[in-house]
Parts: structure tokens; sequence; C-alpha cells
């Protein structure tokens, strides 16, 4: 059998795994995919802490994706973890669980915090892969639980890259407690979505941007309610155009629901009913700031990104 190793994903909502077998060309193929909710951000941004409860949500988690490991017989493993940790001021307990656990598979490995910038590559490594180079110039857009990247570039790679310190989760916690929200806090997180977008285009320039591809949850799930999908469904949802007329009905709608509206639409995961109106709103503010700053008129949505990134990182470190 041929090498496989294991990608894991750790943002502040969600915990990812991808097993990828290592063909002779050194090309990866899926073995499998997983995704849970676990809320490692819980309460991070007016804390400053982990809550004891989320990582051992997140525990939970790593611990069953590690026997899955074991049962594909992965050789080397990568787990990256991002916007919740580099906030927390007891991260070393975070650390010290994933060691434990991560043992199991590969002796010393260990989660690690990359820094926004490498946050943002890597997302753009995942995500570009399938397109043609000539729609590039691409800006990828990350948007996270925690936090969001942008990264601008094109088939020499990336050009210019920020991790802006918003995202679905830290911007519901902060603005939207309301259920459904008020137009008042509705307003209020635009205009914070504004404020910590306008500092990252200020450090990205995106004016001669062709294409905007947006990755993870946030955006798959408007992806998926847009197009009416009963269920979930990766295939259907992956590269994916939406106009960016169809961005803003479905954000508007999204972030204008109550919790019980949201939960019932067909693709929408659990873990994400309370924080997609959120995510919403950041997506709507990144499709006007694009729209203005590099005539982008339509959303491309990819299944691949930062975990992707990650397998192919450990090929190259070879």
């Amino acid at each position: 059998m041929s090498e496989r190793i294991a990608a894991v994903d750790c943002g502040t909502n969600s915990i990812r795994l991808l097993i990828s077998e290592v063909g002779a060309d050194g090309g990866l193929t899926d073995v499998h995919r997983e995704m849970r909710i676990v809320r490692l951000g819980q309460g991070v941004d007016a804390t400053g802490r982990l809550a004891p409860e989320a990582i051992e949500r997140t525990r939970a988690a790593l611990a069953d994706y590690v026997d899955v490991m074991l049962a594909q017989d992965v050789s080397r493993v990568r787990m990256v973890a991002t916007s919740a940790t580099r906030d927390a001021a007891n991260r070393d307990d975070f650390f010290a669980m994933t060691r434990t656990e991560l043992g199991r598979v590969v002796e010393g490995a260990v989660a690690e915090v990359i820094t926004g910038d490498e946050e943002a590559r890597l997302s753009f490594a995942g995500a570009v892969g399938e397109l043609s180079a000539d729609a590039g110039p691409f800006v990828v857009v990350d948007l996270g639980g925690g936090s969001t990247e942008l990264v601008v570039g094109d088939g020499n790679g990336v050009q210019a890259a920020h991790s802006a310190d918003i995202g679905c989760v830290r911007i519901t916690e902060r603005c939207l407690p309301g259920n459904p929200p008020t137009g008042e806090q509705i307003a209020a997180a635009k205009e914070f979505a504004q404020e910590k977008l306008d500092e990252a285009f200020a450090k990205v320039p995106v004016d001669s941007v062709r294409t905007w591809v947006g990755v993870a949850g946030t955006m798959t799930t408007i992806t998926a309610v847009a197009l009416d999908l009963p269920e979930y469904d990766s295939a259907r949802v992956h590269l994916t155009r939406l106009t960016l007329d169809e961005v803003h009905q479905v954000c508007d709608r999204l972030v204008s629901m109550d919790h019980d509206e949201r939960a019932a639409l067909g693709p929408m995961h659990p873990g994400r009913v309370d924080v997609i109106g959120g995510g919403a709103v950041i997506t709507e503010v990144l499709a006007d700031e694009l729209a203005a700053r590099a005539g982008v008129t339509e959303l491309v949505v990819s299944e691949h990104d930062i975990l992707d990134g990650i397998a192919m990182s450990i090929l190259d470190r070879a």
C-alpha cells in the first residue's frame, strides 16, 4: 500500500481531518475527510482563555481522528491550530493534549500554531489547485471562526497575505446576540466587519484580481443554502459560482432568520446555526469591497482549502 498522510486543521469553530494517499508521482488522493464542530474558540474573544469544556470537546474529536489514522496506517501527520489558540493565554493546556493524542500516531507529534500569513498561504495552495491559471490573479478568502485570511496570488505563487482579526464566531459573540438579530445589531456587525476588512485591504491590494475564491464552512454553507440543497452535498458545492446579487440575497436571508429557521435549512450543520449570520455579514462586506475595488462580479466556492494545503506541506517537508 502507498504511504498515507494525515492533515488536521483545528480552527476556532471546527476541527477537520484529511487522510491522503501519496501516489508514485507525488500527487495526493483523498482517502478520508471528516469535520466536527467543537467551538474551541468559545468565549476566547471575551476571556482570552480556552474554556476547559472546549478543550475537552476538541480532545474527544481528535482522539477519534487518531483512531482513524491508526486504522488507515498513517505514517506522517501535521496538525495546525489557528486563531483561537493564537489568542489564548492557556494555550499550553491545548498543546499538551494534542501531544498526548497525536503521539499515538507519531512520537513527539504536536499541533503547531501557525501565523495568519502562513494560514493564508496554505489556504491559497489548497484553493486554487484545480483552477486555470488564466483565471488569476486570485484573491482567496478563508472565513473562519476567529479570523479571516485574505491572500492574493497567481500561478507563480502568493503576492500578498493578511489575517484579519474577525470571523463568524468572534463577530457573533461581539455584535449579534439577538435571536434574530435586531437591525441595530446587524448594523453594528457590518461596521465592525468593515473596520477590520479595511485594515486587511490596506495590506492586500486587490485591484488586479480577476477571481474571488471563497473557502471554509461559512462560504460552503452559504452556497449550499443558495443552491437550495435538501442536505449538504460537497460535490454540488465544490466550484459553484454565485453572482454577487445571489450572495447578497442568501446572506440577507440568513442574518435575518432566527435560530429555528436556520436549523430547519436542509444543508445547515447544527454547529453553524448560531454563527452563520455573522459569517453572512462578513461575506456581504467582502462582496461589496471586491466589487468596488476590483470589479469582481461573482464568488467561486471551493471545498479545497487550508486542509489540502496542510497535506501538500507534509510532502514539502520530506
